[in-house]
């Protein structure tokens, strides 16, 4: 039986801050139209869990306006750090970060909505930190979560032998490190499971970006670097993973075709009201 790691395998390094802060330029858009849709906006109280460096708590503070306020918690001081000093660099002073596990919800006053972004994948029973997040929003209020799918991505990958490579290492990673990378598609059990309704759910792709996604792919893989050699993963079909984003962007270029991005699941519901 292959060994499974417990762990948060991407990291809290500055590198990996800074490739979440491109990532979230392309899946921002996503997000926002997601949130928009759960009804998410001005003047609001909203609870981000597993918030990272930011991205999604900076996406939020636009949405709710001065009015509104943003909570975030993360369990990593080192990416709280960034958050707080990127937060500030904004003018922003609706923000706050709480060090704490995405399973301590923060007491007092219910939130108007409770969301998170690429979190739900890392976690082992995710149904165990959704049904008490939903009942820290208040009856009327939303609970949204955007996870991935990496099917239709590997689907459309392979006439690119680097890149399939490159993928394939990725997600044994995440796999063996705990991670459920066909995350997205189970919100729709795990809020009902919660003791959410059915949520509504959509499922959107970027494409293209051939010189973004190389990058992306070959970032990524750095990240999980410490545990490719650990979990006994072979490498050698990247070869020198330090030139591995320039030839992946050879490789796609080359190719000359439309590239699919990991595609985000988002799902969200509302908190019925009990009479």
């Amino acid at each position: 039986m292959s060994e499974v790691l417990s762990v948060y395998a991407l990291g809290n390094t500055d590198a990996e801050h800074e490739r979440l802060a491109r990532q979230a330029a392309i899946y921002d858009p996503l997000t926002e139209r997601l949130f928009r849709e759960a009804g998410i906006g001005t003047g609001q109280r909203v609870l981000d869990i597993g918030s990272g460096a930011g991205d999604v708590a900076l996406l939020l503070a636009r949405l709710v306006g001065p009015s509104g306020t943003v909570v975030g918690l993360e369990r990593s001081r080192d990416s709280i750090n960034r958050a707080r000093s990127r937060v500030a660099d904004a003018g922003l002073t609706n923000v706050t970060f709480i060090e704490s596990d995405v399973g301590q919800i923060p007491a007092g006053d219910p939130f108007d909505a409770a969301v998170g972004r690429l979190i739900l994948m890392f976690l082992p029973e995710p149904v165990s930190v959704v049904r008490p997040l939903s009942k820290a929003v208040r009856p009327g209020g939303v609970v949204a979560f955007h996870e991935p799918s990496w099917v239709l991505m590997l689907e459309r990958s392979q006439n690119l032998p680097l890149c399939v490579a490159a993928l394939s290492v990725l997600r044994g990673s995440l796999e063996r490190t705990g991670a459920n990378p066909e995350m997205g598609f189970e919100l729709y059990n795990v809020f009902q499971k919660a003791g959410l309704p059915a949520p509504k759910m959509r499922l959107e792709v970027p494409v293209a970006d051939h010189a973004g996604f190389a990058r992306w792919v070959g970032d990524t893989v750095l990240s999980v670097r410490p545990y490719i050699d650990k979990l006994g993963l072979s490498s050698q079909a990247l070869g020198d993973l330090s030139t591995l984003g320039a030839r992946l962007h050879e490789e796609v270029t080359a190719s000359d075709s439309a590239v699919a991005w990991l595609a985000l699941v988002g799902a969200w519901a509302p908190v019925e009201v009990t009479l």
